[in-house]
């Protein structure tokens, strides 16, 4: 599917909806939890608002239909569809930790063309379309430069070594310990957006996501795409709307990682979705 509006058009559109969202962003900090989705996971009160408010006015002024985290929406895989996460890193933003933001995508069937991720704590604002470069407040970035691990700070997902879900605790601990016997630089920061975002900027070398959510990894990815980056699950496969993880890095660091984790056992069934 072609678009009808030239997406420069359309990402500019969207990042002054999200400028205007910032304000009721900082002003909610600390929001207590409204309504639990699971353990350890829930959504405040200013996700249901701002969740709301953008998407009504990204459907108003762009003519194209959004799909929230909190109130779900068109098929992603199909012709264009916003995906927003209104606040990625709810907990941090809950606890009052500046780790935390707003996220937004354009997929044209199922591929992120645009990506915005706005962080309003630090003052940074990241936006792209896919063919590059990316934009940080406006001012064009450099492209990624091939680098080596060992020289990489690492943003890595959250680990619970007791977690037996899709990608069960073990793994991820196991990961984390191969990980560092080449980069003792090793982060977590409790929010896909952040790591994704500064991937893409070059402040990270990589991005470890164990999470699925297209809300949550389909802003990034655009991102690091847009900068050079290479993006794929933590297989090696390319990523995709439906990938159940991602490895997104500078070139030289993405292929490092893939040699480290190529070798370790996979804790899930051919079946189960996995590492997919």
């Amino acid at each position: 599917m072609a678009l009808d509006r030239d997406p420069r058009e359309l990402l500019a559109v969207a990042g002054e909806i999200l400028d205007a969202a910032s304000e009721r962003f900082l002003t909610g900090v600390g929001a207590p939890s409204a309504v639990a989705k699971g353990r350890d996971d829930f959504a405040t009160a200013v996700d249901l608002e701002l969740e709301k408010r953008v998407s009504g006015e990204l459907s108003d002024r762009t003519g194209i239909a959004v799909h929230g985290e909190e109130f779900g929406g068109p098929s992603l895989r199909e012709g264009a569809v916003w995906v927003l996460d209104p606040i990625d890193g709810t907990l941090n933003y809950s606890a009052g930790l500046p780790t935390a933001g707003i996220l937004a995508a354009l997929l044209v069937d199922g591929e992120p063309v645009l990506g915005l991720t706005w962080l309003p704590f630090v003052n940074r604002r990241y936006a792209a379309w896919v063919h590059g470069p990316v934009y940080e407040g406006g001012e064009e970035l450099p492209p990624l430069a091939p680098r080596t691990l060992s020289s990489s700070i690492v943003g890595m997902g959250a680990l619970n070594v007791d977690s037996r879900g899709r990608i069960p605790g073990p793994f991820r601990l196991q990961v984390l310990a191969e990980l560092s016997r080449t980069s003792s630089r090793i982060r977590i920061h409790g929010s896909t957006g952040v790591d994704l975002a500064y991937t893409a900027a070059g402040i990270l070398g990589a991005a470890v996501v164990f999470g699925h959510n297209a809300w949550d990894n389909a802003p990034g990815v655009a991102l690091v795409r847009a900068a050079g980056g290479v993006v794929t699950d933590l297989r090696g496969a390319p990523w995709t709307v439906d990938s159940g993880s991602v490895l997104a890095a500078a070139p030289g660091v993405h292929a490092e990682i893939l040699d480290i984790l190529g070798p370790l056992d996979n804790p899930a069934s051919p079946h189960s979705g996995g590492l997919r």
